[in-house]
């Protein structure tokens, strides 16, 4: 049996160095490990799994999938 992991678009409102580890805080108000993503800053779209976001996103990709998830209604 294979699960599969959702991730979520989140944008950044915050980030800072948290001893050897950088985060960053979400729109949603969620705290973020940054670990993965050296070069995300405020106002960047990332997608978040599990507390950690994996991937900066591109800004037009981002929020047309956004945007089709709002018109979709989830």
């Amino acid at each position: 049996l294979t699960a599969m992991c959702l991730g979520k678009i989140e944008r950044l409102v915050d980030v800072w160095d948290a001893g050897a580890s950088r985060q960053g805080r979400a729109e949603c108000g969620a705290v973020l490990s940054l670990a993965f993503t050296p070069d995300a800053g405020p106002g960047s779209y990332v997608l978040a799994h599990a507390g950690v976001a994996v991937k900066v996103l591109d800004v037009a990709d981002a929020e047309e999938a956004l945007a089709l998830r709002e018109a979709g209604g989830a």
